[in-house]
């Protein structure tokens, strides 16, 4: 019986979620059919703010979907920080699922600007991908492997200069540019062909969120997100019939040092590698704030 209950739910969670995103998204696409045609800065601002309101509004609606199947206590969040919707940030996170980036998501609403997030260039095909880079300007970014670049190095200027561009838009209105800092999903498979000096994480990878820095003067503040679930289960499926319902959400807030703005991560080594350290070092706090959250 709970087995047939469980599938009931994930069944009924996954209409309510497409159908809010094809409302969400389709609103979305019929609002920026004039972009092509009007060429105004002022304009596209207007077009810009109007598409970040209905994604808020969208998150919204998947907030109340998750509270109606999961249970509206299923995501606790804990945040001791003063997060205003006028600031830029970087934000990053761990990342275990399918389902991490609903549980940010929702996490921010209405807290923060609605999320920016580097989106793998292999994923264009998806409709609800392929908008959210076209209306709600998300970035897709290209994830090269050290032979690739080795190969041909100049894919790491080609990539390091459409992550520029693709920045220099969020100039227009306070923004929050998310990315997952360990660059996949964590498994203790990856985990240990890694040697992670981490218990509960990969190590970071610092290349995206460093140039949108560069690129971002506004941004002053890191917004680190630490996602925990209680269950071991981290399949899509286990997240939409709410075997995963239960999960801490961890927010920190940290000042960006001084001598980490307005510097080019392809060109200062310096630079490069002092942004690597300071990351690192949150890094060691989430884990040891991971740990602490463990349920």
């Amino acid at each position: 019986m709970n087995l047939i209950k469980s599938n009931i739910i994930g069944v009924i969670t996954l209409i309510l979620i497409l159908c809010e995103l094809i409302i969400g998204f389709g609103t979305l696409a019929i609002i920026n059919i004039p972009r092509a045609a009007v060429k105004t800065k002022r304009f596209k601002v207007f077009i810009y703010k109007i598409s970040n309101q209905i994604g808020e509004l969208t998150v919204l609606g998947l907030k109340w979907i998750m509270q109606i199947m999961h249970g509206k206590d299923s995501i606790q969040i804990i945040d001791h920080n003063d997060l205003s919707k006028d600031e830029w940030y970087i934000a990053m996170s761990n990342h275990s699922s399918w389902a991490d980036i609903f549980i940010i998501l929702v996490a921010t609403n209405y807290k923060i600007p609605l999320l920016k997030i580097f989106m793998k260039k292999e994923l264009w095909w998806i409709p609800f991908v392929f908008l959210a880079n076209k209306a709600l300007d998300m970035p897709f970014v290209h994830r090269h492997t050290k032979a690739q670049l080795e190969k041909n190095p100049n894919l790491r200027y080609k990539d390091y200069e459409n992550t520029i561009k693709s920045c220099k838009r969020f100039h227009r209105s306070p923004t929050t540019v998310f990315s997952y800092a360990e660059g996949t999903r964590h498994t203790k498979i990856k985990h240990q062909e890694q040697n992670s000096p981490y218990i509960n994480l990969l190590k970071p990878k610092i290349g995206g969120m460093a140039t949108a820095l560069s690129a971002i003067p506004q941004i002053n503040k890191l917004l680190d997100c630490t996602i925990v679930y209680e269950s071991n289960k981290r399949s899509a499926w286990s997240f939409l019939k709410g075997e995963m319902r239960n999960v801490k959400v961890d927010f920190k807030e940290y000042e960006i040092p001084e001598g980490l703005k307005g510097k080019s991560y392809l060109e200062d080594m310096k630079y490069r590698n002092d942004f690597k350290e300071w990351v690192e070092e949150l890094w060691s706090i989430k884990d040891e704030t991971y740990e602490k959250l463990k349920f």
